[in-house]
């Protein structure tokens, strides 16, 4: 579907730049260059510096012998919002004399993979960066990675023996490991190993906060949420530690009240209500020390600067600042030092440094078929009216001939069950409904005012983009909570997008789209996207996604991993490939879903004699069918050219 007549406003990069939102959305790590590429800067768009086309990785990604898709890290942007975080609490503990320093805790839950994880300790190491772990698999990963004695070690979750034994010991080589009760049950457990290993255990107890915060992820706050201790657990807890002489361990209090919070209010509130627990617990003879707010810093998926759950309405600045200045009032209010603040910042720390690549197959286009206004001879009433409906369109009478139209479609349809009306006729009846639809969706764009039903309508008559990807694998989110991504071309945009599309995957499943995508003013069902190209390959890229989408992705259609690239960008606007992941192949995600691949090959081994036995094939046949066969094990999960 046509977005605009090409000839109506010249095209510019500057109405690529609108169109699609990047300077809004990108917190200024993409762009798109002259010639209509997205490129990344690295060091923000306004501090200058080198960029990067993407479509020169992709090139270099297939010279390497890579297939798509392809999900691209880029080192500098994971450095850049570790600083971003870490300066913008310092500076706001430097402007408002914040009497302690900040501590971030990655929470490796986000995003577990190994060279995410290295990535961060070995960029986080200068700001004294830590991690926060949730699992058993989580601690033994963190204590391998972490080795800064200044950084902060949070455990959370459920503890067994084994899971205490080993943060102790990670106390005892100098980890700052802190163990946060998360039921009152695990008090007696962490006392009794501690006291038999000999080793003092660091502590804090989570709270459960009253304070809901808005968004996708609410029921993380409030009385009846699963994680945390509410008022009178607490008071139990310390009144069992001062029993059994471990009040001087417990050192931290925590909270987490929900991920991507969009509204400063709601974290403003629930840093008041911590802030003032702490003080009681400071009050009941615990040291304290630290005060951890768990995560919640939003990542603008949409670049609107809202509170839409896909945004938020403050800057990193602002966050900062506001959590200081509210812990500040509270613990000056009752003569109490500040405490250490930790936040367990994840989605914003590595949601940008991702990006899903990936190339389109095909595009089945929406064009409805040019037909008289004239309905054939001898049709049913209905049909007649129908085509009376298509020669009725008018800008005053858009809405009347739209609910006409509906109507005569379904009654047609009823008709043609019943055998009143020909399998023909039909067809020459919906052919004029879509062409109803078609001139009504040209109409409403001449409008000052769109009436709601027609919302949808684009929806209805938009092309489908085939995408080399599986939305289940790589964008889960997108497909569980509706969660949005920025989702553009990465070239060709210097030239107009004047198609209307949405994007499916090559799953064999309905869900298997995207028709939801960002817009400052609320949501778009379609996207501008160009006419595919005979001689070369259309790339789309899906943003942000650094954050939960690869831990969380199954394998549907066993579509299994991507391939994986990370690059680190210099500043003379040179770059290298610092690491190369194969994605999975398809022998890999069959062992996954406990298929003996050798059992298999066997087998096959075994019916392809047996054809050649009957005289089916024969044996350079069976040969050939073998090495189809076992090739097509070793063979990339997606679609390869």
């Amino acid at each position: 579907m046509t977005v605009m007549n090409e000839n109506l406003e010249r095209w510019t990069v500057e109405k690529a730049r609108d169109a699609f939102g990047v300077l809004n959305w990108s917190a200024g790590y993409f762009d798109i260059s002259e010639t209509g590429d997205v490129v990344i800067t690295p060091n923000g768009r306004k501090n200058g510096g080198p960029s990067v086309s993407i479509m020169d990785v992709i090139a270099g990604v297939k010279a390497r012998g890579l297939d798509m898709p392809v999900l691209l890290r880029v080192q500098n942007i994971l450095d850049s919002q570790l600083n971003r975080l870490n300066e913008s609490f310092q500076n706001a503990m430097r402007d408002l004399q914040y009497g302690n320093v900040y501590r971030g805790a990655y929470p490796i839950k986000v995003n577990q993979q190994q060279q995410v994880l290295e990535e961060v300790t070995k960029f986080g190491s200068k700001c004294h960066h830590g991690l926060e772990a949730g699992s058993k698999a989580e601690l033994i990963a963190a204590i391998s990675m972490l080795k800064d004695p200044e950084a902060c070690l949070i455990c959370n979750g459920y503890k067994d023996e084994e899971f205490i034994e080993l943060g102790l010991y990670a106390k005892k080589m100098g980890i700052r490991c802190f163990f946060v009760v998360e039921m009152p049950g695990e008090i007696p457990l962490i006392v009794k190993k501690s006291r038999d290993m000999g080793i003092k255990p660091l502590l804090g107890i989570r709270m459960k906060l009253s304070t809901k915060a808005g968004g996708q992820w609410t029921e993380s706050g409030g009385d009846r949420s699963v994680f945390g201790l509410n008022t009178l657990e607490i008071i139990e807890v310390v009144d069992y530690l001062r029993e059994n002489g471990h009040l001087d361990c417990l050192q931290l209090l925590h909270y987490h009240i929900g991920s991507q919070i969009p509204n400063i209010r709601d974290i403003r509130a629930g840093v008041l209500e911590a802030a003032r627990i702490y003080a009681g617990l400071f009050q009941e003879g615990a040291p304290m020390g630290y005060l951890d707010l768990g995560g919640g810093l939003a990542v603008d998926y949409d670049g609107s600067h809202t509170n839409f759950p896909s945004s938020r309405n403050y800057t990193t600045e602002e966050y900062c600042a506001d959590i200081i200045e509210t812990v500040m009032e509270t613990m000056d209010r009752h003569k109490i030092p500040h405490p250490v603040l930790i936040t367990e910042s994840g989605r914003a720390t590595v949601a940008y440094y991702s990006v899903l690549l990936f190339n389109v197959l095909y595009v089945s286009r929406f064009k409805a078929q040019q037909i008289q206004d004239e309905a054939p001879k001898n049709c049913h009433e209905l049909t007649n009216n129908m085509f009376d409906v298509l020669k009725a369109i008018k800008p005053k009478k858009l809405q009347e001939c739209y609910h006409d139209a509906i109507f005569y479609r379904d009654e047609i349809r009823e008709r043609f069950k019943s055998g009143e009306i020909s399998l023909r006729e039909r067809a020459h009846a919906e052919s004029a409904f879509w062409n109803i639809m078609s001139r009504i969706s040209t109409e409403t764009k001449k409008l000052k005012y769109v009436p709601d039903e027609f919302e949808h309508l684009e929806l209805a008559l938009s092309d489908i983009y085939y995408g080399n990807f599986s939305l289940f694998q790589s964008l889960p989110d997108s497909w569980a909570i509706k969660h949005l991504f920025p989702v553009m071309p990465v070239h060709r945009l210097n030239e107009q997008p004047l198609r209307h599309g949405i994007i499916a995957d090559i799953t064999c499943d309905c869900d298997g789209r995207i028709d939801n995508f960002i817009d400052l003013h609320d949501v778009k069902h379609t996207i501008p996207l160009h006419e595919l190209k005979s001689d070369e390959e259309y790339y789309l890229g899906i943003f942000l996604v650094g954050a939960y989408q690869e831990t969380l992705g199954d394998l549907h259609n066993l579509l299994g991993d991507t391939n994986v690239v990370s690059i680190r960008i210099h500043e003379d606007g040179k770059y290298e490939f610092v690491r190369e992941l194969e994605g999975d192949s398809v022998a890999d995600v069959l062992s996954y879903v406990e298929y003996d691949v050798k059992a298999m090959i066997q087998r096959l081994r075994d019916t392809a004699e047996g054809a050649v036995q009957q005289s089916l094939i024969t044996p350079e046949e069976r040969r050939k069918i073998m090495e189809a066969y076992e090739s097509g094990l070793r063979g990339y999960t997606y679609f390869e050219r």
